[in-house]
């Protein structure tokens, strides 16, 4: 296989682009010094996640998304877009679809657009394993807005929320609207809420059901706290962070009809507003650093994991799980053992 390039990356070629891409998703050894290379170049980008249940029409809400935001003018130049459209991966076959980009072909022939597939492989939360790396390769790449479909299976699928700065929830009428909406999970997650298919019956009552839901969960939490950076007086020079009482952020609840584009600008309005509100209320830091911390942990766990199976005696797991089977000991003492 061909060198992969860095500078020729940053610089937006988009064969060495993709052939980082796959490299990554692979986890080979190049794979992973391109990261390290390119990192310092990321941190830019705007990502937004896409989320929600299946056949709310996110792929179409996606395409007709960017075909506005691509439109340019004088004032407003257009940014470059990526996509990154994970799809389900069987747990039979191992084979994935990746048929989300089938709806995207309109974007086909733009070159301000990268749109990548990739398998969850297994992960469950919504998003692969390596999807926070294809963020960070594609925002060294120069691209202003990075958007994250996520697999969207249901109210535990919530990973986009630590992944991207604007998450996107998108709900539709008669997907068991009142219970849905009490349920935990994927509601909690979101930044902005968009009814799509508002065309059919039950719009209007999946919107004010949804509002109901939001504003008794703003009333029992209060105002939002973010952190402020100060110097401690006992300790000259040293930083540390406190909560700083701030107004938060409103979810707005939108509705739009993806197939024939109605909606998608206020839909975009909101996400320029949410970027703003980010900037402004310095939570945008607190994103960005919740989001590494989170990447750092998922890998070392994964190191660790690796390690512990290239350590281990194979003789003496095959006898602790025959102790377990024979219910000698329990799964607890097993893995006491075993580590």
């Amino acid at each position: 296989m061909p060198q992969i390039d860095p500078d020729a990356i940053r610089q937006g070629d988009r064969l060495n682009l993709s052939r980082a891409l796959t490299a990554v998703e692979n986890g080979t050894p190049e794979g992973q010094k391109l990261e390290s290379a390119l990192f310092p170049y990321s941190g830019h980008a705007h990502l937004i996640g896409m989320t929600g249940a299946p056949g709310t029409g996110k792929s179409t809400l996606v395409n007709q998304l960017v075909k506005l935001l691509r439109q340019t003018n004088d004032e407003n130049p257009a940014p470059k877009i990526a996509i990154i459209a994970v799809d389900p991966t069987s747990p039979f076959t191992g084979g994935a679809l990746l048929g989300d980009r089938i709806r995207m072909q309109a974007l086909a022939g733009d070159k301000g657009v990268f749109i990548r597939s990739m398998a969850s492989r297994g992960t469950l939360g919504g998003i692969a394993q390596n999807t926070a790396a294809f963020a960070t390769i594609l925002d060294s790449a120069g691209f202003d807005i990075i958007l994250v479909e996520t697999i969207g299976a249901g109210q535990a699928e919530v990973e986009i929320s630590r992944l991207a700065h604007t998450v996107v929830v998108v709900d539709a009428p008669g997907l068991g609207d009142g219970i849905q909406a009490i349920k935990a999970g994927i509601l909690e997650i979101a930044d902005i809420l968009v009814v799509n298919k508002a065309d059919r019956p039950g719009a209007d009552n999946t919107a004010n059901t949804l509002q109901a839901m939001l504003e008794m969960g703003q009333n029992s939490q209060g105002k939002l706290f973010t952190l402020g950076k100060h110097l401690r007086d006992d300790l000259p020079g040293e930083a540390f962070y406190v909560p700083i009482e701030q107004p938060g952020w409103k979810t707005p609840i939108l509705k739009t009809i993806a197939s024939e584009g109605k909606g998608v600008e206020g839909l975009i309005n909101a996400i320029q507003c949410h970027r703003s509100f980010l900037v402004t209320s310095c939570l945008w830091e607190q994103k960005e650093t919740q989001r590494l911390r989170y990447a750092l942990e998922a890998l070392i766990k994964d190191k660790l994991v690796h390690r512990w199976q290239q350590n281990l005696d194979e003789d003496k797991f095959e006898s602790v799980i025959a102790d377990l089977i024979q219910r000698k000991i329990s799964p607890i003492d097993a893995a006491s053992e075993l580590m």
